[in-house]
């Protein structure tokens, strides 16, 4: 089945960044969460929850789970934006403006994925 190109192009955003999970391990590492458990083993997860993920909702019986899955995984990921919004060293020197704009953006996200449900 053939989708619209922009699913494809989540996909590839989703797969990406789950790489970029094992290539820069450290920048995930510097933004988790003090309070979250073994963190590298929790970046790695993360990582392949997106790569499995992308790859996912380009496959016909899968897509509906993953959609879900996706958006289940950025409600997760507002703790991660939350802690960096807070945590000046964890900000990594990103303006305060941008970490704020990243929350709606997550929710944007979210409605975006939601979108392929019925394609």
């Amino acid at each position: 089945m053939l989708y619209p190109w922009h699913l494809y192009l989540m996909a590839a955003f989703y797969i990406i960044a789950g790489i970029l999970h094992f290539v820069k391990p450290k920048t995930y590492l510097r933004i988790m969460p003090n309070y979250l458990p073994k963190p590298k083993l929790l970046v790695a997860i993360s990582g392949i929850f997106e790569i499995v993920l992308g790859i996912s909702i380009c496959i016909p019986v899968l897509k509906q789970a993953a959609i879900y899955g996706i958006i289940a995984m950025l409600l997760v990921f507002l703790l991660v934006h939350v802690y960096m919004l807070k945590n000046e060293k964890t900000a990594a020197g990103i303006p305060k403006w941008i970490l704020i704009l990243r929350l709606p953006m997550q929710f944007v996200l979210m409605y975006w994925a939601y979108l392929y449900l019925k394609v």
